[in-house]
């Protein structure tokens, strides 16, 4: 007889929880952490496809992969088995870019969405990701596409003249990244390995998974993230996905989903908020929801058909150079909405709140006080957002982005 391989001598059986699982769960009194402990398994290669296909499963049909507490402690795990940085050499990178603002203290900032909302709209988050590091620390999470033409990864590695070596951003060169610029972009594949044990399962099981949700409260910088916007494709997802934040600590967050079932703030009609707000009596944080129009943005509406190329890649990143560049025009559908969901992420990181304004070149100084749904300023978020692509700031830091990650070892 053979002997056994490494893989199968180390293998754990979960059989005990997966027959605990299906019917009910809840009978059963599943926790989150038991869930969270078998799914970390998978990272380290230590459960069989069989049983790894079999809990996926089970939690996608008693709708478990779908519950707050569950998402926020698989989500913890998936971070802990992320790639490991150093922390401190991080700390000491973003220090010399931290620019405290209103109440933003100068953290790292992300935007993303959970995609699979089937508009194949333009690549807003990573868009805005890119306009926000001009006054913001931005560490992107993303991927290449799975259910459009084009993922953030796709786009960037894309652009011209110089394309994003993404793949050379990793634990080791994530500080010199931040030495260089505002911008970073966490890929993935990089920074989650373990995910490629559960890559050929996933697509032979053929329906959403667990993973599909987790991605966005993955960000394996999680603990350095001062401030997130998080895009939701159904709208039952956005009071799961804030508190999921919320469970993990999260102090600053904003989730969106446009009423069309859009995983951004939507330029065509209503978009349903979730916001984390901290209460200043015992500092609390609670989820204050509210709906918000492009109108609150100063901003006209604009249907989704005007801003869902539904385009290749190589295409997306010439419409994100003329928006960085300052190439289309001020009333363009697709750039207003990208001012739109910058100014949240501008929002909910708390810089709007400063009550004066010395950005720079093509800043009027004139600060919009006005607030809107959710006592939030977003008109004021606009007026910055506007001012990043003027001043010619985002641009700046693209280059800067573009430039140093062609630099990286390969």
């Amino acid at each position: 007889m053979a002997a056994p391989t490494q893989d199968q001598q180390t293998t754990v059986d979960i059989r005990p929880l997966l027959q605990r699982l299906w019917p009910d769960p809840e009978k059963e009194k599943v926790t989150a952490h038991e869930i969270a402990e078998a799914i970390s398994l998978i990272f380290v290669n230590k459960l069989s496809p069989v049983q790894t296909g079999s809990l996926l499963t089970a939690l996608h049909f008693t709708g478990w992969d779908c519950r707050a507490d569950v998402l926020a402690e698989t989500s913890a795990t998936m971070r802990r088995h992320a790639a490991k940085i150093d922390s401190q050499g991080l700390e000491n990178a973003i220090s010399k870019g931290r620019r405290p603002e209103g109440t933003y203290l100068g953290g790292l900032c992300d935007i993303v969405g959970t995609g699979g909302d089937s508009h194949h709209t333009f690549n807003i988050s990573t868009t805005s990701s890119i306009l926000g590091s001009s006054l913001l620390l931005l560490a992107k999470h993303g991927n290449r596409a799975s259910t459009s033409k084009s993922g953030s990864a796709d786009l960037l590695m894309n652009m011209q003249p110089k394309p994003a070596q993404l793949d050379r951003i990793t634990s080791d060169t994530i500080s010199t990244v931040y030495q260089s610029t505002n911008y970073a972009f966490l890929f993935s594949p990089v920074f989650h390995p373990g995910m490629k044990h559960v890559a050929s399962i996933r697509k032979e099981l053929g329906w959403r998974t667990i993973f599909n949700l987790l991605g966005p409260l993955s960000n394996p910088l999680g603990d350095a993230i001062e401030a997130r916007m998080l895009g939701v494709a159904r709208d039952d997802l956005g009071p799961v996905f804030a508190e999921a934040l919320r469970l993990a600590g999260a102090r600053k967050g904003l989730v969106v989903c446009g009423k069309e079932q859009l995983d951004e703030i939507s330029c065509a009609g209503p978009t349903l908020c979730w916001q984390l707000v901290k209460n200043d009596n015992d500092d609390s944080v609670q989820v204050q929801h509210f709906l918000i129009e492009p109108k609150d943005f100063g901003l006209s509406a604009h249907p989704l058909s005007t801003v869902s190329p539904g385009k290749e890649p190589h295409e997306n990143a010439e419409i994100l150079r003329k928006i960085l560049q300052g190439e289309l025009p001020d009333d363009d559908p697709i750039l207003e909405f990208v001012l739109m969901n910058t100014a949240a992420l501008f929002v909910v990181s708390g810089i709007c709140e400063a009550d004066t304004s010395a950005m720079g070149p093509e800043d009027d100084g004139k600060v919009i006080t006005e607030r809107g749904p959710g006592n939030g300023r977003w008109k004021e978020g606009v007026r910055r957002a506007r001012w990043t692509i003027k001043s010619g700031e985002a641009w700046k830091q693209w280059s800067a982005f573009a430039e140093v990650t062609n630099t990286l070892p390969i």
